[in-house]
């Protein structure tokens, strides 16, 4: 089939803080969209402020769908989100609206585009001791087990490495040769029609500052205590791992000051920012338009 005659969808991708969000409601309101997230963080319904969700007033004004859907003390995967992602897009199709996919998680996108290696259940006795190994220990191990991935992996990098070795040890095959062989995916059949979002450094450094300071007077660290008091979400559970959580746990805790946890999770979400910032200048397609917000306007104009 043409690509002029497959489902339209936008893809609005990017750093956080880099605007992402405020594109992708205007233009879901220009060509009757609907508004898809494609965040890790966001898909949590317990931190609404503390992972920049849209407002319930912007949710009000065009279609949102996987914000929030996922209550907390249950994990949601890659392949969890891309399944749900697949039926809201095929839904939103379907109710004659176009989807515009918003997120700076690039997992999940690479997931729901390419689809997913299909490894094997591992083995839980296998998981358990590649596990309980040391990184260093770990990497050895892959380098005698699994050359390729073990040169294309840092030594430091724990779960990465272990996830290589747990799966050459349970299913005896290389990582790689499972993700040769990815199903699921969805590019062969949309249009898509992809933005990535890069502003300027330092003006994105100081928009991260700027919003965890709004959001800390907004009411996070009393949504930080409200999840931190359910007893049902474990303690290395995904949503406990949202950036800026763990900074106000400790001031909660009594170990920092506000000035000192609010100093902290700007400087994880910066670091987060600029790991993310280097991903998606270099990992997606090289014919995804890289801009700022001011210059996508005349590319979805022309293209969605």
């Amino acid at each position: 089939m043409s690509s002029s005659r497959l489902p339209k969808v936008a893809l609005i991708a990017g750093p956080t803080a880099s605007g992402k969000s405020a594109l992708a409601l205007e233009l879901a309101e220009r060509i009757d969209g609907t508004v898809v997230n494609a965040d890790a963080s966001q898909v949590y319904r317990d931190l609404r402020i503390l992972s920049a969700r849209p407002t319930r007033e912007e949710e009000a004004r065009v279609p949102h769908r996987l914000f929030g859907h996922v209550d907390g003390a249950r994990a949601c995967s890659a392949a969890d989100w891309a399944a749900d992602a697949r039926t809201a897009i095929d839904q939103v199709h379907g109710e004659g609206r176009v989807p515009v996919l918003v997120g700076g998680t690039g997992l999940y996108l690479r997931t729901l585009l390419d689809g997913i290696a299909p490894v094997p259940a591992i083995d839980p006795g296998v998981r358990a001791a590649v596990r309980a190994l040391p990184v260093a220990a770990a990497h050895e191990a892959l380098t005698r087990e699994d050359p390729a991935a073990a040169a294309r992996l840092s030594s430091g990098d724990t779960a990465r490495v272990a996830r290589a070795l747990e799966v050459v040890r349970s299913t005896g095959r290389p990582l790689a040769a499972w993700q040769q062989e990815r199903r699921g995916g969805i590019a062969h059949r949309v249009a898509l029609s992809p933005v990535i979002l890069l502003p300027d450094r330092a003006t994105l450094f100081a928009r991260c500052d700027r919003r965890l300071a709004a959001m800390f007077d907004a009411g996070a660290v009393q949504e930080v205590a409200g999840l931190l008091s359910r007893e049902d979400v474990p303690a290395d559970a995904p949503v406990r791992r949202a950036i800026g959580v763990a900074e106000i746990a400790a001031m909660l805790a009594g170990g920092l000051s506000r000035d000192e946890a609010l100093a902290g999770a700007q400087l994880a979400t910066r670091r987060y920012a600029k790991r993310q910032y280097t991903w998606f200048r270099h990992q997606p397609p090289a014919d995804w338009l890289r801009c700022d917000a001011a210059n996508s306007q005349f590319y979805f104009s022309e293209n969605v």
